[in-house]
């Protein structure tokens, strides 16, 4: 059974930049309907473009106006963003949040059109590293993660998303 999708999340596609998130999200690519997990590679124009025209998924007082505004905001935004808990290997929330990004409308269709360069299919390393962590080898789970840094980006680009 497919999980129920809230409000917010009908008919966006997101973008989840971090792997142990998507690992936690997708259950290691063992939730039905989520079998085969995709790296999508994108173009930094096309993500930053996504940042520029976002809205918080979520009202925050003080950032926004009022609810009113928010609501608003969110309806005509071609991108929304939230921050949830990074992950470990054991798919525990860690104290640190990784961005993730989800476009709809022109957003959506520039993603598919013009922003993606790559597509890989990382479902055996998903399975290879969660084998490793049912078995307990967390030191050569980790040195198969994919490699993933801090996104350098101008704090204008993200003012309006910070909760």
């Amino acid at each position: 059974m497919r999980r129920p999708q809230k409000a917010c999340e009908r008919g966006l596609t997101w973008i989840k930049p971090s792997f142990l998130w998507m690992m936690y999200r997708c259950g290691w690519g063992t939730k039905e309907g989520q079998e085969t997990v995709l790296a999508i590679e994108i173009r930094r124009e096309g993500f930053e473009w996504a940042l520029r025209n976002a809205c918080l998924s979520h009202y925050v007082s003080g950032l926004h106006e009022n609810q009113v505004a928010w609501q608003r905001e969110l309806r005509r935004a071609p991108a929304r963003v939230q921050w949830d808990p990074e992950r470990d290997l054991h798919l525990n929330a860690l104290p640190h949040r990784s961005l993730q990004s989800g476009l709809s409308g022109e957003a959506a269709a520039r993603y598919a059109d013009e922003w993606t360069v790559g597509i890989a299919d990382v479902t055996p390393l998903a399975a290879q590293i969660h084998g490793l962590v049912q078995a307990g080898e967390l030191e050569r789970a980790a040195l198969l993660l994919p490699e993933e840094r801090s996104y350098p980006v101008a704090d204008e680009l993200l003012a309006h998303l910070r909760s």
